[in-house]
């Protein structure tokens, strides 16, 4: 089988796949399965599932698919495996916005309310895209890329740190932010799961537009400016779909852990495809990822859930170091 066709076969499978992590997903939940099959003549069970369940799964599925869209484009145009959405300052950007906005105004993210919850999303959102600018004012914008890297370091270790003094100033909000922390799908609704699709669509069309100039990046910069390239114009595209599809994400759901790491290693690991096709299927396979991942954190503890952001860091950082250790298995065999 060609390329393109076990790319279309793996594209299939994740949407299989998904499709049947979605309806577990919709039956998960302190009622189970009952809910479901008395939601057509229950008006408490159909609040259940369509209110509260369905948006919830399918609102992990779009941010797990933003999450692995991001890491894709992220290793394309540093040119590194271990580039995560996270690197340009947009999650310490997004942490920062949150704990200003609980410190100063007071919300909380259990509350109900859809202002109060617009407000958080609006200022994760607004966080994570000043964090992106000042990242890209320290590198004096996208021309060189190991200067960009570098001052999203930077960005996020200052950040990082001006997060924590806000929360020590105000320690009534440590219980709120570790909410954020931790990440959590349990605050998706159907506005949340809007807001993120309206991102995904275009974000993942620009992104595939642009898996040609990712393919010559990849060969070195060097090469992509013999082939006639407009790097400089290629990489802003790829930091706005970057900035914008992460902070989508990280606005609805706080910080989840390894999703946009580990999703396009799952997807290499099956097909050798271009970054055209690499960019959907990590997307994919984002989504399938963190919405299993969802449905596990609500039913290994039931009634309780655990955090989503706790299990994907647990079981991207475990696949990641099997990962190493295989290769390094396979080195020394070598050598």
């Amino acid at each position: 089988m060609s390329s393109a066709g076990r790319a279309a076969a793996l594209a299939i499978g994740l949407l299989l796949v998904g499709l049947a992590v979605l309806a577990v997903g919709v039956g998960v939940g302190s009622t189970g399965f009952e809910s479901v099959l008395r939601a057509w003549h229950d008006p408490v069970a159909w609040q259940i599932v369509w209110e509260i369940r369905l948006p919830r799964t399918l609102g992990a599925w779009v941010a797990g698919g933003l999450l692995g869209l991001a890491g894709a484009v992220a290793q394309g145009l540093f040119r590194n495996p271990l580039a995560d959405p996270y690197l340009l300052g947009s999650a310490t950007g997004a942490a920062l916005g949150v704990a200003l906005a609980l410190a100063l105004f007071g919300a909380s993210p259990f509350a109900t309310q859809w202002l109060v919850r617009l407000g958080l999303t609006g200022a994760a959102f607004a966080g994570a895209v000043a964090g992106v600018l000042l990242t890209l004012a320290l590198a004096k914008g996208a021309q060189h890329t190991l200067r960009l890297l570098l001052a999203g370091v930077i960005v996020g270790v200052v950040l990082g740190a001006a997060r924590d003094l806000v929360t020590l100033a105000a320690p009534d909000i440590l219980q709120a932010m570790q909410a954020f922390m931790l990440g959590s799908t349990g605050f998706v609704g159907w506005a949340s799961c809007g807001v993120m699709v309206a991102v995904l669509l275009p974000a993942a069309l620009v992104a595939w537009a642009l898996g040609r100039a990712l393919d010559g990046l990849a060969l070195g910069e060097a090469t992509a400016a013999s082939l006639g390239l407009p790097l400089a114009a290629v990489r802003v595209a790829l930091v706005a779909v970057l900035a914008l599809s992460t902070g989508a994400a990280v606005a609805q759901t706080g910080l989840i852990a390894f999703v946009g790491l580990a999703a396009p290693h799952l997807v290499r690991s099956i097909v050798k495809t271009t970054h055209g096709r690499l960019v959907v299927l990590s997307a994919l396979m984002g989504g399938t990822l963190l919405v299993a991942a969802d449905v596990l954190a609500r039913w290994i503890i039931a009634p309780q859930e655990l955090p989503v952001g706790v299990l994907t860091a647990l079981l991207g950082g475990s696949y990641l170091l099997w990962l190493m250790h295989r290769r390094r298995g396979r080195e020394g065999g070598v050598l």
